[in-house]
């Protein structure tokens, strides 16, 4: 993003902290940044997730670096995440985009409902009829640095193959890393010797499996 818009949002983040209080962080990214490492430019109320300005990136950053200049992003609004303590909040997601409606940066709205879920919750104890479906759902996790990243996304891929790094065959690697390539967890720098070392395989074998999911994918 260029000065003016990184200006505007940032007065625009400031506006909505505001006018919504403590528990609401919101966020502005930059993906044209030259280091997605650091994509937070501006962040009010950082101490719901325990962000700053320089840190970054989420999930959601590192699937638009992945998707370049793709139109088909779209904002997601009013959705559960979750943070590293355990607080629930309720987040929006609205893309950027520059004059030929590329996305070129995020705006984040992240609002504490951890005390009002619980109170939804014993409420819902006290007046149900029968057992009930947690109010929270399956909030998605929001990480405090790129490390805490990483570990979530490896998390993931092991649970999309369903069995420890140790017992998994050949092909159920090429799996996980087909899965941590298209989650975009190698734009991280330093990623990879992590990677090898959690699942017990050389870079030239993690080279060989990247290619082989490529080459599954094309």
């Amino acid at each position: 993003m260029d000065a003016a818009q990184t200006d505007f949002y940032a007065r625009l983040a400031h506006a909505i902290a505001v006018q919504f209080g403590s528990n609401c962080e919101v966020v502005i990214h930059d993906l044209e940044t030259n280091d997605p490492e650091r994509s937070i430019v501006a962040i009010e109320n950082g101490h719901v997730t325990g962000r700053s300005v320089g840190d970054g990136p989420s999930h959601i950053v590192l699937d638009a670096v992945k998707a370049g200049k793709v139109h088909k992003l779209s904002d997601r609004l009013a959705y559960l995440t979750k943070t590293t303590d355990g607080r629930i909040l309720r987040s929006s997601t609205v893309f950027i985009r520059d004059a030929d409606n590329v996305p070129v940066g995020i705006l984040g709205i992240n609002y504490d409902i951890t005390v009002l879920a619980a109170a939804a919750d014993t409420l819902n104890g006290m007046t149900g009829t029968g057992p009930n479906d947690d109010p929270t759902g399956d909030p998605e996790p929001i990480v405090r640095s790129v490390a805490d990243l990483l570990d979530d996304l490896i998390e993931q891929s092991v649970a999309l193959v369903g069995k420890p790094a140790a017992l998994m065959s050949k092909d159920e690697r090429v799996r996980a890393i087909r899965y941590l390539n298209d989650a975009g967890a190698f734009l991280i720098t330093k990623s990879g010797p992590k990677v090898c070392k959690y699942f017990g395989i050389s870079k030239y074998t993690l080279y060989s499996y990247l290619d082989e999911a490529k080459g599954d994918q094309d």
